[in-house]
């Protein structure tokens, strides 16, 4: 049995593994900055490429490239560069293969951040973009300009938990040339393989559920090792959103970790959908899990679970869901998600309080809104710390 036939859980074990000369059972840390040449002439040959070996930590670095490594096994992809932050990922997965006058479509269900560097940033560059309602593919169509480069889009959304068929928009870019980039971390690379369903481009914000302990800032792009060469390899060189090391090693603990860590948050979240689902004072429970969601369809086709997230609206509004969260004693308030702790936070308010009201609510986010982040605590805890505040509400 090789690497290549090996499962995920053994993957995320030992995929990507190199050791020093010491043996050393887990993953060195290498925290420096520099390498040290033999010679003049080794140095040459590393810079011209003719040799192998690290050059500057900002290029690459062991621990890093562990990283890397582990997380193409997992993708199934051919090459990746960690990043600082997921948002890192997501600029530099965008940035990095448009210029001037090229046209970009995304689903305008994205999470706040994602949505300014689509419709303000590259804007100042002169990236025309457009924004479309990403659930139907006929909108993907209608977009289409002679000039469109780059597909976008999160599929479950942040935070209302749509879904996009990948390979449906991952045909229709095929068809004109385009690229299409897929945000994946409310599907975790567990529950979803884009690259499998014909996307070309791959983004996590390791933030989540890789770390999954609230510990680390990091992000991931994958493709084929073609696209990373002509468009990614040079723009992450020269601008330098890499990973530290210290955070790769983190994350690499945290990949030992995910299946345990997910398998048990989806099965808490998939119990807590379904409890909130007759509870008073909850208006809507959207849960990928279930046979009421909007797009079951498609996520019986390009999913094999549900997510560790569910989207609530609750009624009353702001005051409501501010009461509601106040009154909880177990899950905490916080913008952050894919972690051990159970964390709820309020979108309109928090995530996507920078967006209009009237783009907040053609996402569906209302004022009453809620984006729980199940954790590992015990399910029936979190379901009496529910009650309890709704109670309270």
């Amino acid at each position: 049995m090789t690497s290549k036939t090996w499962r995920t859980a053994t993957t995320l074990v030992h995929g990507g593994t190199t050791r020093s000369q010491h043996g050393e059972t887990s993953e060195a840390l290498f925290l420096t900055q520099g390498y040290v040449y033999e010679s003049a002439e080794a140095a040459e040959a590393r810079f011209k490429g003719e040799a192998e070996g690290f050059i500057y930590s900002r290029y690459a670095n062991p621990t890093v490239d562990m990283f890397e490594k582990r997380m193409c096994a997992l993708e199934g992809a051919e090459d990746a560069r960690a990043t600082a932050t997921g948002m890192a990922a997501v600029s530099a997965a965008l940035l990095c293969q448009v210029k001037a006058g090229d046209h970009v479509v995304a689903a305008r269900a994205l999470f706040g951040s994602c949505r300014w560097v689509v419709e303000k940033l590259m804007a100042r560059y002169g990236v025309e973009t457009t924004l479309v309602d990403g659930r139907d593919i006929e909108n993907w169509k209608k977009a289409v300009r002679p000039n469109t480069k780059v597909f976008f889009l999160e599929s479950p959304t942040n935070p209302t938990l749509e879904v996009i068929d990948i390979a449906a928009v991952a045909t229709l870019a095929n068809e004109i040339g385009a690229r299409v980039v897929v945000d994946n971390v409310f599907a975790t690379p567990l529950f979803q393989k884009p690259l499998e369903l014909g996307a070309h481009i791959v983004v996590y914000s390791t933030t989540k559920h890789i770390d999954g302990q609230g510990r680390c800032l990091g992000g991931v792009i994958l493709s084929d090792k073609e696209w990373i060469d002509e468009n990614l390899h040079d723009y992450f060189r020269h601008t330098g959103p890499s990973m530290s090391p210290f955070n790769a090693w983190t994350m690499l603990k945290g990949l030992e970790t995910l299946p345990l860590r997910v398998r048990q948050q989806t099965e808490s979240a998939t119990r807590i959908a379904d409890a909130l689902d007759d509870r008073k004072g909850v208006n809507r429970v959207i849960y990928p899990g279930r046979a009421d969601h909007p797009q079951a369809d498609i996520i019986a086709k390009q999913m094999t679970g549900g997510s560790t997230l569910i989207a609530i609206d609750v009624d009353g509004g702001k005051e409501a869901s501010f009461a509601f969260q106040n009154a909880l004693e177990i899950i905490r308030i916080s913008n952050n998600l894919g972690d051990a702790k159970s964390l709820i936070t309020h979108p309109a308010t928090t995530t996507h309080k920078n967006l209009a009201e009237e783009d907040r609510l053609e996402l569906g986010i209302g004022a009453g809104t809620l984006r729980l982040s199940v954790g590992l605590e015990d399910t029936d805890d979190l379901i009496e710390d529910i009650d309890r505040a709704l109670s309270a509400m």
